[in-house]
């Protein structure tokens, strides 16, 4: 099936580890132009360099902390000077740190409001004019099953990566007729390196797997490829919308 994302020019954000490096990995083998970013400079020149054997002259990295708005704004000059106006965005942070509610004073719940939620809002109005001015764009936000059904101990992210869905509905429909979709991909229990830190903070996590219908962890692959689809222009009509790429593992329809 061909997506129709040769040259198209994809901004993922988190892309160094994990599941954004999926993504990243999975949309230049599509033939998209694609801008990466982290925080780790050795992750992000190994993962530059594993998707330039994949894709010569189609990535390009550049160092960002999210969670800083100069930084996320030197992100977007420097990617549109690169490759011009943004076509597709995947908005993705790292997971905020597991906890009990009284864990976390204000200060932490600024720093997770910042991270989770305004470091993709400020990221979406900066690339917005540009696709409005193409008549074209995707926006994929990644947050979690989470925000369907609450994880334990992992109230912080509960709380704060639900308000990006009321963000996804209404934005898509204010922008549906300038030809940009916007939706929401919800991963499940995934194996990445955040699944291994939870586990290794409690060991317990691993009986999830007895949780999900499948009786397994994802995979980061399986998660990029349902991405891939819906920034895709095979996905045209598809917007507003949250998919859980979980197994099975939320209850709810």
């Amino acid at each position: 099936m061909d997506l129709g994302l040769h040259n198209k020019v994809a901004l993922i954000l988190a892309s160094s580890k994990g599941l954004g490096k999926a993504v990243a990995i999975e949309l230049a083998n599509e033939g998209a132009k694609v801008i990466i970013c982290g925080r780790d400079a050795k992750a992000l020149a190994s993962t530059e360099a594993e998707i330039k054997k994949l894709a010569p002259g189609r990535v390009v990295s550049f160092l960002c902390d999210i969670t800083d708005e100069k930084q996320r704004s030197n992100l977007v000059t420097q990617s549109v000077n690169t490759f011009g106006d943004i076509d597709i965005l995947v908005t993705n942070t790292g997971g905020p740190a597991a906890g009990p509610f009284e864990q976390f004073d204000l200060d932490d719940w600024k720093h997770i409001y910042n991270l989770l939620f305004l470091s993709a809002v400020d990221i979406i109005q900066q690339v917005l004019p540009g696709m409005k001015k193409k008549g074209y764009g995707r926006i994929l936000t990644i947050t979690s099953v989470a925000v369907k059904q609450p994880a334990d101990n992992l109230i912080s992210s509960n709380a704060v990566r639900a308000s990006l869905l009321g963000l996804v509905k209404s934005l898509s429909q204010e922008v549906a007729t300038h030809g940009i979709t916007v939706n929401n991909l919800m991963p499940g229990y995934t194996n990445t390196n955040r699944l291994e830190e939870l586990v290794a903070k409690d060991p317990k996590v691993n009986q999830i797997k007895e949780t999900i219908p499948m009786k397994r962890f994802g995979t980061p692959s399986e998660f990029a490829a349902a991405a891939a689809f819906l920034v895709s222009d095979r996905a045209s009509y598809i917007t507003g919308q949250s998919l859980a790429v979980d197994g099975g593992w939320i209850k709810g329809h």
